[in-house]
Parts: structure tokens; C-alpha cells; sequence
């Protein structure tokens, strides 16, 4: 570990941000490759008697804020984390970064099931960085689920942050296109939960350049209208979801609606459009008969 007094750290990370970039993303990088807490830097700020302990130099930390700075690359991937809920999440470019937005998806499901429902039977589709099934393994641990993901270099991601988080077995992984790799499990399904590429074509080029050049297309574009992932993700699920089994989906701000009808027209009920913290109907939910 290296040392450097508090108030020479402070005066390094006022120089930092005075280069550009925000304070949550030099946050981020204190934390990953310093190894100071968002919290401990905090108290420095408050109170900046004493030494602060790095993992690795300012020199080096400065040589990666440049980096970001420069690129544009996001702070996650040039940290190779991610933090989402109460879980660090190894992150590549190959894995889309998790939003703090989509956190609120566990709190539907919580509010759909009540935490003390046993033995509950659920799939992810599209798991990417394994965030949402990880997290409902943790908070759930009796029930068992199985997520899945086209890309084999995707899952080997999300299995390694499921077994670096949590010493349970109640979550599988499995390799292939949307509903393909649950065939074995039609009709045996409590709940199926996606968060598809669901970008515009036309929106998904004006995307900020972080995103647009360094997360991976196929997990951003959604088709032309955005609809293409979800639509199918839709049809297919009373295939596999058993009488009351629930779908809860993440989409576009504008595309709530148009899911709606599209699960009313597959025969489920309780449909709703959930709003996330911003007032945006970023998710939108229904039941299977």
C-alpha cells in the first residue's frame, strides 16, 4: 500500500476534475484501483487530518483519469468494474455496463412476490453481466433460477461475478437465444425477466459516444423500432411461463404502451407500466392469465 497525506490527496483530486469529467466517475476510479471507499473519501473530504493509504499511485490514477478523459472510454471498463445495488460486478466490453436505473427491477419483483416466497422458479434472458439474476439469488435464496446469453465470453463474465458474490448454487447459466436454451422448461416457469436491446435505430446513433463506441451494439440495438427483441421475447413467453407466471421487462422511455397492448394481445393480465425514479415507464410488467 502507498501513503500520501489527505491533504495532498485532496488537492490531486481537485486537479482531476478540473481536467473534465464528473465526480461520480473519479469516484469510481478511487475505489476500484485506489482502493478508497466512496465512503472513507468522504470523511478525507470532512475531515482532511492524516494519511490515506492507495493501492496504486497518484501517478497511475491520473494516467487512467486521462485515459477516460481523452476516449471517452467509460470509467467502468477502464476499472474492469461495475457496481450495481450492493453487488461489484467484473465489467469488459463485451457486457453492457449495469444502470443504476435497472436496480429498481428488483424492487418490482419484490413488490410482485413479497420477500418471503419460497421456492419461486425464475429465468433472466440476456443476462449480460449476470447484475439482475445474481442479485435475485441473493435476495431470494430459496428460489432457483437460470439465466441466459447468446455470448459464451459473456457468461463466462457472469458466472465468474456470481461466484465471487454470493457462496450459494441457486443460479445457473446457459448459452443461447432468448427463449432457445428453456425448452426442457415450458410451462414451469414463475417468472422471466429481460432487460433486450431495446435502442432505436435512429436513437442509437445519437447515443453518446461512451456508449455508441465502446458498449456492445448487440446489446443496445433493439431493431429498427427498438420492438424487434421484445416483441419476440413476448410471443414466446406463455410458452414457458406456468398460469399467474409473471414478465417483467425493461424498455424504452417511449415504448411502454406499445408493451403493453403487445401483452394484453398475449393474454396477460395485471399489465402495468412502472415508472422508475425519474418519472420515466422504464419497465412495464404483467401476469399470464
Amino acid at each position: 500500500m502507498l501513503s500520501v497525506s489527505s491533504k495532498d490527496f485532496l488537492i490531486w483530486k481537485k486537479k482531476q476534475l478540473s481536467k473534465g469529467g464528473d465526480y461520480q466517475s473519479l469516484a469510481h476510479l478511487i475505489d476500484c484501483l485506489g482502493g478508497v471507499s466512496r465512503f472513507h473519501l468522504n470523511m478525507v473530504t470532512i475531515n482532511s487530518d492524516g494519511e490515506i493509504y492507495l493501492k496504486n499511485s497518484l501517478e497511475y490514477l491520473s494516467t487512467i483519469w486521462d485515459d477516460h478523459l481523452l476516449s471517452s472510454r467509460p470509467i467502468q471498463y477502464l476499472c474492469g468494474s461495475a457496481f450495481w445495488r450492493d453487488l461489484k460486478l467484473e465489467v469488459t466490453e463485451k457486457v453492457l455496463i449495469p444502470r443504476p436505473e435497472t436496480e429498481l427491477i428488483i424492487d418490482i419483483i419484490l413488490g410482485i412476490f413479497g420477500k418471503n416466497t419460497q421456492k419461486l422458479f425464475f429465468a433472466e434472458l440476456g443476462t449480460g453481466s449476470g447484475a439482475i439474476s445474481i442479485a435475485l439469488a441473493q435476495e431470494f435464496p430459496f428460489w432457483n433460477g437460470i439465466a441466459s446469453d447468446i455470448d459464451p465470453d459473456v457468461l463466462e463474465i457472469a458466472t465468474k461475478n456470481y461466484q465471487d458474490s454470493s457462496e450459494k448454487s441457486n443460479l445457473k447459466f446457459c448459452c443461447g437465444h432468448w427463449w432457445n436454451p428453456f425448452e426442457k422448461f415450458r410451462g414451469k416457469l414463475d417468472l422471466a425477466i429481460s432487460n433486450p436491446p431495446y435502442i432505436p435505430q435512429d436513437i442509437y446513433y445519437e447515443l453518446p459516444e461512451e456508449v455508441k463506441n465502446y458498449e456492445p451494439k448487440i446489446a443496445l440495438l433493439g431493431g429498427e423500432d427498438g420492438l424487434k427483441h421484445l416483441k419476440e421475447i413476448i410471443q414466446k413467453a406463455p410458452l414457458f411461463l406456468k398460469k399467474k407466471g409473471w414478465l417483467v421487462l425493461e424498455n424504452h422511455f417511449d415504448q411502454g404502451e406499445t408493451i403493453k397492448q403487445l401483452l394484453i394481445k398475449s393474454d396477460f393480465t395485471s399489465v402495468e407500466i412502472v415508472k422508475d425514479l425519474s418519472g420515466i415507464g422504464r419497465f412495464t410488467i404483467g401476469r399470464y392469465k
